[in-house]
């Protein structure tokens, strides 16, 4: 049986793992990603920087592609969905499109965002990533189970953009 390999930097950008995959999941897709801190007004940066723990108020972005069993990326035309579910029951719907978003982009990848509620209590919880294929079949990729490793809400404020 082949695994899945996919790097993820919520686990401190330190590289790949693998999870093997079961004969009921949609065909073999790989996942690789990482979490960002998304531009908010009145934020200061840096922007696009890999990192898992979070203040309320600030923009988490997942940046994900996904390839097929011959490495070749998967975009909305090959995917009904790409959704990452947080524990609380929120989803986010990833969208597949050029980055950054200027003309020319200089890297395609699925993304999507989720501003963190001021009422968000603090600690770290799971998520997964699940993708839907054209016939509806699911597969569905989670980080690692270790607290430090996922995505966290730390206390305080954001900071001021100058």
């Amino acid at each position: 049986m082949k695994a899945l390999a996919i790097s993820v930097c919520v686990v401190c950008a330190a590289g790949g793992f693998a999870a093997p995959l079961s004969a009921q999941q949609a065909g073999k897709l790989f996942f690789e990603g990482d979490l960002v801190k998304g531009p908010q007004p009145n934020q200061a940066g840096p922007f696009c920087v890999l990192q898992s723990q979070f203040k309320r108020k600030e923009q988490v972005a997942w940046r994900v592609r996904v390839l097929d069993a011959d490495g070749k990326m998967v975009d909305d035309k090959g995917l009904k969905s790409l959704v990452v579910e947080l524990s609380n029951g929120k989803t986010i719907e990833l969208k597949h499109k050029g980055h950054p978003a200027r003309v020319p982009p200089t890297d395609f990848f699925w993304s999507g965002s989720w501003v963190i509620p001021e009422d968000q209590p603090t600690g770290s919880f799971t998520y997964k990533v699940i993708a839907t294929d054209m016939q509806g079949k699911t597969q569905t990729w989670e980080p690692f189970k270790v607290a430090a490793s996922q995505l966290t809400v730390v206390a305080g404020d954001p900071p001021v953009a100058k």
